[in-house]
């Protein structure tokens, strides 16, 4: 083969190489943490009987042209005989590279795979912040964000048919009714 054909081969192979789909994990960081106890050293001295509460949320952001930051938010509000134990919140980021994805795609790993890869650090860290603060061990169970992301665009696709269905309804009933 001459050196030409073999330089052409070359060229082909790197182009097919820089259109395949990329997603990678740049860096894993914590962007923000918070541990409030309001109620300390009172709660302590209170039989203990939590009520556990986690609230969660992903904002994915464009950093640059396929760099992509998602902050995970995940805050765990406790309750003991109504009063506050402690409210941790921790924000868990990331930054991500995608590149050569479908738009639905990139949302899904934005959305779902994104946070399902930042979420365990969330947990270790919040587990630690609570146990520093001499309260019983707290380990949140896995979350699946993959499940709720579909979940969620599966009830915005329903809300939307039955949005078209109501409006198709109103717009053929133009009659009014005795």
């Amino acid at each position: 083969m001459s050196e030409e054909n073999m330089n052409q081969q070359n060229d082909a192979e790197q182009q097919a190489q820089n259109n395949q789909p990329v997603f990678d994990i740049v860096r894993v960081y914590a962007k923000d943490c918070s541990l409030e106890t309001p109620n300390i050293p009172e709660i302590f001295q209170i039989q203990w009987k939590p009520k556990i509460n986690v609230d969660f949320d992903a904002k994915p952001k464009a950093v640059s042209e396929d760099l992509y930051e998602v902050d995970l938010r995940v805050t765990v509000t406790c309750h003991n005989d109504d009063k506050v134990a402690f409210i941790c919140e921790v924000h868990q980021a990331g930054l991500f590279i995608i590149r050569n994805v479908a738009p639905e795609a990139s949302e899904f790993l934005l959305s779902g795979t994104a946070p399902n890869l930042l979420f365990p650090y969330a947990r270790e860290h919040i587990a630690s912040l609570v146990n520093r603060a001499t309260f019983p061990p707290l380990n949140l169970r896995p979350l699946n964000f993959e499940a709720l992301y579909r979940a969620r665009k599966m009830a915005a696709q329903q809300n939307s048919e039955n949005n078209n269905e109501t409006m198709n309804g109103l717009s053929q009933n133009t009659e009014p009714q005795a």
